[in-house]
């Protein structure tokens, strides 16, 4: 949805709660993905973005539009869901031992090697996020917001409220800080 688009719908759910529905239905899908790549379990991810929603549609009266995308706005309610949650819940990783195998997969050997790719991406994935997760909090934000979001650095500037220059050197110190935590 382009800008104007968006700008009028967000005019409209500040009067009609009902439209809101088509800012959700938009954004769902990047704001789940974020937190779920944020926190790596998707109970919580379907709970923080729940809380997220809610909270959004709460306060989209106070909203105020400054030709930046509402999905900006969203994503930093986000990020303040995933630390409230895990202040509030004292969340501790999961050991890899606790991680279950798939119990069963279809016969043929092709779906067998492709449960397995999957299965081996996912443990990467948990592995890094593991590393990402021993970062202070802000770090954590830039650099899922930068890879796995693949947002540009204008764009989690405009998410995070903070200079472009200052999100390239948050980018920069914390691959520093993970490339000594993956050593």
């Amino acid at each position: 949805m382009d800008l104007r688009a968006e700008k009028e719908l967000v005019k409209k759910a500040q009067r009609d709660p009902e439209a809101f529905s088509l800012l959700y239905e938009d954004n769902y899908s990047k704001i789940f993905s974020y937190v779920l790549k944020r926190t790596a379990n998707v109970e919580i991810a379907q709970d923080v973005t729940s809380e997220t929603f809610f909270k959004a549609l709460k306060n989209i009266k106070r909203f105020s539009w400054k030709n930046i995308s509402l999905s900006c706005w969203l994503y930093r309610i986000a990020s303040n869901e995933i630390v409230n949650y895990f202040r509030k819940n004292k969340y501790k990783c999961v050991s890899f031992d606790k991680i279950a195998e798939p119990s069963s997969f279809l016969t043929p050997q092709t779906d067998v090697m492709e449960a397995e790719d999957e299965l081996k991406k996912q443990k990467e994935f948990l592995e890094i996020h593991q590393k990402i997760s021993q970062l202070p909090d802000i770090y954590q934000k830039v650099i899922v917001l930068r890879f796995f979001e693949k947002k540009m650095v204008k764009e989690i500037s405009e998410i995070l409220g903070k200079k472009e220059g200052t999100i390239k050197s948050l980018i920069h110190r914390g691959l520093e800080k993970l490339r000594k935590l993956v050593k």
